[in-house]
């Protein structure tokens, strides 16, 4: 049996406010994405690639189409079963989202209370830290790591509970070309080693050559996938 699509969308539309006031934002998208496939979509403000990327991660509902992700429907899907989508799903977002009254090794920690038949918490939450070159720093305050490291906290974050997908959002906005490149380059070598997919928003130009994938949107509309 083929190996199904870890994204799998069709005819997905998708529309803010209701009757007279609707604003159609997502139209016809049709995307694949396989396991392992690292894919960064472009696009100018406002053309839908932060609301695909919510859609996919199971953060907002979908209204029509078929989007199936790690080989489950999420159109008219339960609340439980969207949390379980979610548990195997890790996401990275432009503000870190990192929680101020936590350290590092207690903010990596958040995503495995979906996980409950993990014991070892703070233990694998430091070794994620460690393999983000943070080990030295699992017991630090956000407030005292620069901002490449809170970003490598939160690629921690994401990584501890082992996700079969990533979804990153402008991860690298906020970080001089230095920072980025060093973390679009660990989210690159972790994901690799780790077999896992990731899709990544992002409007800078200095970090495509990662991808496998290139899909550009404008106006709601994905027009052109690339090969790289």
């Amino acid at each position: 049996m083929p190996t199904p699509p870890t994204i799998d969308i069709q005819n997905l539309h998708h529309s803010f406010g209701k009757g007279n006031l609707q604003i159609p934002v997502l139209k016809d998208i049709n995307l694949q994405i396989s396991a392992s496939e690292i894919v960064i979509l472009t696009g100018p403000s406002g053309s839908g690639k932060t609301t695909l990327l919510t859609l996919i991660g199971a953060l907002r509902s979908m209204q029509t189409g078929s989007l199936k992700v790690l080989d489950r429907q999420l159109l008219g899907a339960k609340q439980t079963q969207l949390v379980q989508t979610r548990s195997n799903i890790g996401y990275i977002f432009q503000a870190h989202n990192l929680l101020k009254s936590l350290t590092a090794w207690e903010n990596v920690t958040m995503p495995l209370k979906l996980h409950p038949h993990i014991k070892d918490r703070q233990t694998r939450a430091i070794a994620a830290l460690s393999a983000v070159g943070l080990g030295d720093r699992t017991h630090y305050y956000p407030d005292l790591l620069s901002g490449g490291q809170k970003q490598r906290v939160a690629i921690a974050r994401a990584l501890v509970a082992q996700p079969q997908l990533i979804l990153a959002d402008e991860p690298t906005a906020a970080l001089d070309s230095k920072s980025g490149r060093e973390v679009v380059t660990l989210m690159q070598k972790l994901a690799q080693d780790r077999n896992c997919t990731i899709l990544m928003v992002t409007h800078d130009n200095r970090i495509l050559d990662v991808a496998d994938r290139i899909i550009h949107m404008e106006d709601g509309c994905l027009v052109s996938d690339k090969t790289t």
